[in-house]
């Protein structure tokens, strides 16, 4: 049986002994309680942890409850926050100036604590299911013009097996994207991508720089230029000039698989390395890039390697989601962990299913933090 997810308040209070009642009265009720004596405290408490709703007296020293909201509206991050006003005394005109906030309530602060509790709760019900109907609505678009960020399916490429795992965050789609490019008959592209950011606001630039990683190649082939690097130069170039995407930031990989050959090239921009399970030697190495994002630097130079693949070789590409967690103690980035990880799955037979299946008991909803992706490559 799962439990109830705990809701987080923020509640801001300067007389300390009404700000314990209402903590442990909120704590009670199954929330977690985020606690500031006053508006410039809040604010400094908000930029490390963000609430689902914001209870806020109004008469404070300093800064008033006006004052604290005005703050907020002025803030991308935290204007969307549902905001209430607790207060001792209201007029007709104070309660219409601070709904003209945008604030969802206005509550006495002679309302009886459950009656407090139901309104709050209400609040956020009618939030959430707003925020679904949303998403709802957004998915039927996005299916509707057949817009994805990932494919369908693996290609399947001679001398070798590709394939790939991808999970977004809180099953939103967000700013991970893979794409599988393949020209003429000779050269594939792998493509994995992270736009910094979650859920659709990250989602929508994806396309920006995947449309970008398309052009770039296909202009490079036209030019006979079989070189990731010099694509990523020129992806970089164009973002630079970009007046939205250069400001938003994405780290790309690109491989590109030559069918004739058999022979691998590999650069990146600003990604983490990748890793190579060499068969023979039963070791696994990164392969790393210097590489900055993209439209950080105008010219930018980007290195190429070739990675040499033996049979059963394996080589994986993956965004920080993967290396990412929560735990009861908190979030950890730890790349090594995933390492750890993945050591056991190299060394089976059908090894990446072992790997979906490592990554889906590691990548519960409590645990995932992020977007995850991954493209698994194996020389048959």
């Amino acid at each position: 049986m799962t439990s109830a997810p705990v809701k987080k308040i923020l509640i801001v209070e300067d007389n300390e002994l009404f700000l314990k009642l209402l903590d442990k009265h909120f704590s009670r009720a199954g929330y977690d309680c985020i606690l500031a004596s006053s508006p410039s405290s809040a604010l400094t408490l908000l930029e490390q942890q963000i609430p689902e709703i914001i209870l806020s007296d109004y008469e404070m020293p300093g800064m008033n409850g006006f004052d604290f909201r005005q703050k907020l509206l002025t803030n991308k991050k935290f204007a969307h926050i549902p905001f209430v006003f607790l207060t001792a005394h209201s007029s007709d005109g104070m309660i219409m100036e601070g709904l003209g906030m945008q604030a969802v309530d206005f509550i006495d602060k002679q309302t009886p604590f459950p009656v407090l509790t139901s309104k709050i709760d209400n609040i956020i019900h009618t939030v959430h299911q707003t925020q679904e109907l949303n998403t709802e609505e957004l998915k039927k678009a996005a299916n509707a013009l057949n817009i994805k960020s990932v494919p369908d399916g693996p290609p399947q490429l001679k001398g070798f097996n590709i394939n790939f795992w991808h999970k977004p965050f809180q099953d939103y789609p967000g700013g991970d994207f893979i794409d599988f490019i393949g020209t003429h008959e000779r050269y594939t592209f792998l493509v994995l991508g992270d736009v910094m950011g979650k859920k659709w606001q990250a989602w929508f630039f994806s396309f920006g720089f995947l449309s970008y990683v398309r052009s770039a190649i296909r202009i490079c082939i036209i030019d006979q230029v079989y070189s990731p690097a010099r694509i990523l130069e020129k992806i970089n170039n164009v973002i630079c000039y970009d007046e939205v995407l250069h400001d938003v930031l994405s780290s790309i990989s690109l491989v590109m698989i030559d069918n004739e050959t058999q022979t691998i090239k590999y650069a990146g921009a600003g990604d983490l390395p990748l890793l190579h399970h060499k068969c023979a030697t039963g070791k696994t190495e990164k392969v790393e890039s210097s590489g900055l994002l993209p439209g950080l630097m105008k010219d930018g130079r980007y290195e190429e390697q070739q990675i040499h693949m033996q049979k059963d070789d394996i080589l994986l590409i993956f965004s920080d989601g993967m290396t990412d967690f929560r735990d009861e103690t908190g979030k950890h980035s730890n790349y090594n962990g995933f390492v750890d990880l993945i050591a056991p799955c190299v060394i089976r037979e059908n090894s990446f299913i072992f790997m979906k299946t490592a990554f889906t008991k590691r990548f519960t909803p409590e645990a995932q933090v992020d977007d995850c992706s991954l493209i698994f490559i194996q020389k048959k």
